[in-house]
C-alpha cells in the first residue's frame, strides 16, 4: 500500500472516541442528549461577553419571543410617557384631563403614536423639550421595529428539522438474529432528501478498577436514504461484531448506557442541511417487538401517513 493510500485509509477509519464527548465518568447523568435534541449541559463561569442577545432571542420559543416584544414595547411606551408627564400639563397638546391618571394615560397614548410614527394629530408636542423627546422616541421606534423585523425574518427563515422519533427502540428479530431498531418520520410536509443516520452507544464500563466511558459507533443496515416521504426504520444488526452481542438489559442499565441518534438531511425548501438529535436509555428499549405500519394507501391511490402511529409496536 502506498503512503497516500495508507493516509487515506486512516482518514476513513472511525475514531476511537468523539472528541466532542468525554471518557470521564462521574455521577450517573439523566441523559447526555435530551428528548428535545438539546445537550444536557449547564454552563457556568461565562463572562458577559459570552452572552449574545441576537442568538438568545432567535433561539427562544415563540411564546417567549412574543412576550418579550410586547414587554419591550410596553416598557418603552411607559418610559417616554413618564417623561412627557413630568414635563407638565402643557407639554402635550390635547393631553389635558380632569385627573392626573387621565393625563398620564393621554401621555401614554401620545408615546404610542410617536413610537409607531402614526401621529393622528389629536395629540402633539409643545415646546422644545417635548419636541426633542418626541424626535428621540421616533428614532427609537424606527430602530426597534427594524430590529424586530430582522428577528422575525431570522426566526421564520431558519431551517430546522421536525423529526418524529419513536418513543421506544426495539430489539427485534432480524434475519437469522436480532437487531436494534427505531423509527423516524418527518412531521412537516417539506421534502427532506439524502437523510443520513448515525447511532452512538455510550457506556460506563469498568477498566483497571474504575469506570471509564466507552463510545461505540453502531454500524447500520442502511445509514442513508435518498427520499424520506414516509417512515424510516433505522436498523443496527446485532451480529458477532456488534457491541450489543450477548448484552442484556441489566448490563446496559449497570453500564449507564445511552443510544444517541444523529440525523442529517437536506431541506429541499431552504436548500440547506438540517439536523436532528435524539437518545434512548435502557428503560426505553423493548425486547421481542416489532413496529406496526404507520401508513396506508387510500382507495384513490394516495399514501396516508399517521404520525400518531410512529411509536406503535406489537409484542411478538
Amino acid at each position: 500500500m502506498s503512503i497516500a493510500a495508507a493516509k487515506l485509509s486512516r482518514m476513513n477509519e472511525k475514531p476511537a472516541f468523539d472528541s466532542g464527548l468525554t471518557r470521564q465518568v462521574g455521577a450517573p447523568v439523566h441523559r447526555n442528549v435530551n428528548r428535545d435534541g438539546s445537550y444536557n449541559v449547564r454552563r457556568v463561569g461565562q463572562t458577559w461577553q459570552a452572552f449574545h442577545p441576537w442568538l438568545y432571542v432567535v433561539n427562544m420559543s415563540w411564546p417567549g419571543f412574543i412576550t418579550l416584544v410586547c414587554s419591550v414595547y410596553s416598557l418603552v411606551n411607559i418610559g417616554f410617557a413618564v417623561l412627557y408627564f413630568l414635563m407638565g400639563p402643557g407639554s402635550i397638546h390635547g393631553s389635558e384631563a380632569p385627573t392626573e391618571a387621565g393625563r398620564f394615560l393621554n401621555c401614554f397614548f401620545f408615546s404610542g403614536h410617536t413610537l409607531t410614527t402614526v401621529g393622528y394629530g389629536t395629540l402633539s408636542p409643545v415646546g422644545v423639550t417635548a419636541n426633542l423627546t418626541a424626535t428621540l422616541e421616533a428614532l427609537v421606534g424606527l430602530l426597534a421595529f427594524a430590529v424586530i423585523t430582522g428577528l422575525l425574518v431570522a426566526r421564520a427563515s431558519r431551517p430546522s428539522a421536525r423529526i418524529e422519533f419513536s418513543r421506544n427502540a426495539l430489539i427485534a428479530p432480524y434475519e437469522n438474529g436480532q437487531a436494534l431498531m427505531f423509527r423516524v418520520a418527518n412531521q412537516r410536509s417539506n421534502n427532506l432528501m439524502e437523510l443520513e443516520a448515525q447511532v452512538i452507544l455510550l457506556q460506563s464500563v469498568p477498566k483497571d478498577g474504575k469506570r471509564t466511558r466507552r463510545i461505540d459507533y453502531l454500524p447500520l443496515e442502511l445509514p442513508k436514504v435518498q427520499m424520506f416521504p414516509l417512515t424510516w426504520t433505522v436498523v443496527h444488526p446485532i451480529n458477532p461484531e456488534s457491541p450489543l452481542r450477548q448484552v442484556t438489559l441489566d448490563q446496559l442499565i449497570d453500564n449507564d448506557a445511552e443510544f444517541i441518534v444523529m440525523l442529517k438531511g437536506f431541506d429541499d425548501t431552504f436548500s440547506q442541511t438540517v439536523h436532528a438529535r435524539f437518545s434512548y436509555r435502557p428503560s426505553e428499549l423493548v425486547w421481542n417487538a416489532r413496529f406496526v405500519p404507520a401508513f396506508y394507501v387510500e382507495e384513490t391511490g394516495n399514501y396516508v401517513l399517521n404520525l400518531d402511529m410512529v411509536s406503535d409496536f406489537e409484542k411478538l
